[in-house]
């Protein structure tokens, strides 16, 4: 983030290189600073002549490099885009010569999603010298919930931790697809609110009382009844609840617990940290280590093991995903 708002600052402040290339696992930020580029460094008047967006599945290195060598019309820059410039990850070194001698008036932005450049290569250390290279890195899920206050926050909005939760919940680490339902969510709601689960509930369709975050939390505390109520809204909601992610997310809270089990510091913050879960989380897991001793906890992991198996249709024995679920919380539960 701090290297987002570095880059958004220098080119305020006029101080715009020749070479922005923007790559990474997180397309949400590599399309923020190319929006921002395109948006902003040259007037409404000046971007007719003189903002060119190609596509790297359309063009060569050496299309890229005629749009660049261009003189801008009228203006004091030229801004070349490339997006989706990982379809060129083939042939992305003969930009080197380019790189080490651009041209001064145009900034070329290369969108590399999914992909990094070698360290190694030259072309690597040429974008160095002359330009700008961000590295656009996944968030883990536990740094999602921050990520999604600090958002509204900047835009006057807050939201309570298990509404952040369910969208993790139902959204993973995705940040474009979050900040899309955020964005719904923002023109909704007015200035100032605080989003809740029955926000999120009546807005964007995930359940608030049935949801895998609510079956994990049952789970811990062997809430049985609870645990009946929510498989049973699953069995009737197969395609909003697939199995698969149930049992994922399920396997990912035991393998925690038996992090847990195995801590000698207990505390709040360093379970949060080796866990790689928000604070608030860790009561949680306490309570579920009171519930499920380690052996126990080794032998719902083979449990969870067996269901994923049997969930890809091996010796389910026609099971339907529902049935395979309430045989899988029976044996963890007894």
């Amino acid at each position: 983030m701090s290297d987002v708002t570095k880059i958004v600052s220098d080119i305020k402040n006029g101080n715009i290189k020749p070479i922005y290339f923007l790559m990474g696992e997180e397309p949400y930020y590599i399309d923020k600073i190319s929006e921002y580029i395109e948006n902003n460094i040259l007037s409404e008047e000046e971007k007719g002549f003189n903002q060119i967006v190609l596509y790297g599945r359309d063009v060569s290195i050496e299309d890229i490099v005629d749009n660049a060598k261009r003189f801008p019309m009228m203006s004091e820059r030229q801004v070349v885009i490339v997006k989706e410039a990982q379809d060129l990850s083939r042939t992305i070194e003969k930009l080197t010569s380019y790189v080490e001698s651009p041209q001064p008036s145009t900034v070329l932005v290369l969108c590399y999603k999914y992909k990094t450049l070698d360290k190694r290569k030259k072309l690597y250390k040429a974008i160095q010298k002359t330009g700008v290279i961000y590295d656009s890195k996944k968030l883990y899920e536990n740094q999602v919930a921050e990520w999604i206050r600090r958002i509204l926050n900047g835009k006057n909005y807050k939201i309570e931790g298990k509404a952040a939760l369910m969208l993790i919940e139902f959204l993973g680490n995705d940040l474009s697809k979050i900040s899309n339902e955020l964005n719904k969510l923002m023109l909704i709601l007015p200035k100032g609110a605080t989003i809740t689960p029955s926000d999120i509930q009546d807005n964007i369709g995930i359940s608030k009382d049935y949801n895998n975050f609510e079956l994990r939390k049952a789970v811990g505390e062997r809430d049985i009844v609870k645990v009946n109520r929510i498989i049973n809204y699953f069995a009737q909601n197969q395609r909003s609840n697939p199995l698969v992610m149930t049992i994922s997310l399920l396997n990912s809270f035991f393998t925690q617990l038996l992090i847990f089990h195995s801590l000698k510091d207990k505390s709040i913050n360093n379970v949060a940290k080796v866990l790689r879960v928000p604070s608030f989380f860790v009561s949680d897991y306490s309570k579920a280590a009171k519930n499920y001793p380690m052996r126990k906890v080794s032998q719902v992991i083979t449990l969870l093991r067996e269901a994923d198996v049997k969930s890809k249709g091996v010796g389910a024995n026609a099971l339907s995903a529902g049935d395979i679920l309430k045989e899988l919380l029976f044996k963890i539960l007894h």
